[in-house]
């Protein structure tokens, strides 16, 4: 029992290296279009890959709740954990917004061949979310809330445009086909991930309302938004989820 946190921890670690083997190995075959070869991507495993970030996230959030429930917190757990989400959300969004860069550029007229540097930006998630993880293990303010957007918000997020693609909610599909708009995305979350903003930790050491209302407002959020946007419920969440942090900064709400 005593590993018991651990083996989860670990679990979602090889949640994320299957995720990473699915984005790299989705198959591409050549089709033709008016006369001319395109490179295509099957991107079924790619949807594999978003499934594995969110079981990631599951096996995240039960690894730390086991750990307490048990008393078996250690800072070798802390570290592992760390470790473990840097691959699960960190390079495997990278890698999936690797993905749809060259997917867009692909759209474009007369391109046939994309350059590595312009892809390279999608690996800028990664670099930000090891750096992120690597402030947290060391800021000791981040014990009831966050400071900057937590790794698993982002990866989740990020898993989910591959299924907003594929349902093609309110026609999100063509944004996200846009170069310059997955540019934006990447500065956006690699900013967010290291400013020092305090955010919402979703777990609660306290069961009063005025404490944990955001919390509960995201949850409602969630539960209407689910049948109503599908998929695109997550990054209609995840801004809901930013601006709370800023409308009602959680350091405030634990010192009333």
């Amino acid at each position: 029992m005593k590993q018991l946190s651990n083996v989860l921890t670990l679990g979602n670690l090889f949640c994320g290296a299957i995720a990473i083997i699915f984005i790299l190995h989705a198959p591409q075959y050549i089709a033709e279009f008016n006369g001319s070869e395109y490179t295509v991507t099957n991107p079924a495993p790619v949807y594999w890959a978003s499934a594995l970030v969110v079981l990631a996230g599951v096996l995240d959030f039960f690894d730390g709740l086991v750990a307490r429930w048990l008393g078996i917190q250690s800072p070798m757990g802390k570290e592992l954990d760390s470790l473990a989400d840097v691959v699960s959300f960190g390079v495997v969004p990278g890698m999936i917004l690797f993905r749809l860069l060259r997917s867009a550029y692909m759209q474009m007229p007369d391109v046939f061949d994309v350059s590595y540097f312009n892809l390279a930006p999608a690996l800028l998630v990664p670099c930000f979310a090891a750096y992120r993880l690597a402030k947290f293990n060391l800021d000791t303010r981040q014990t009831e809330f966050f400071i900057g957007v937590p790794t698993p918000a982002v990866g989740l997020l990020v898993a989910s445009f591959p299924l907003i693609m594929l349902y093609n909610s309110f026609n999100l599909a063509h944004w996200l086909q846009n170069i310059w708009v997955l540019y934006v995305i990447i500065a956006v979350l690699c900013y967010l991930m290291v400013a020092e903003i305090p955010m919402i930790s979703l777990k609660s050491k306290s069961l009063q309302l005025r404490q944990n209302w955001p919390r509960l407002l995201l949850l409602v959020l969630l539960l209407a938004g689910i049948p109503l946007l599908k998929y695109a419920v997550v990054p209609f969440l995840f801004i809901c989820y930013v601006a709370l942090s800023m409308v009602a900064p959680p350091n405030r709400l634990i010192n009333e």
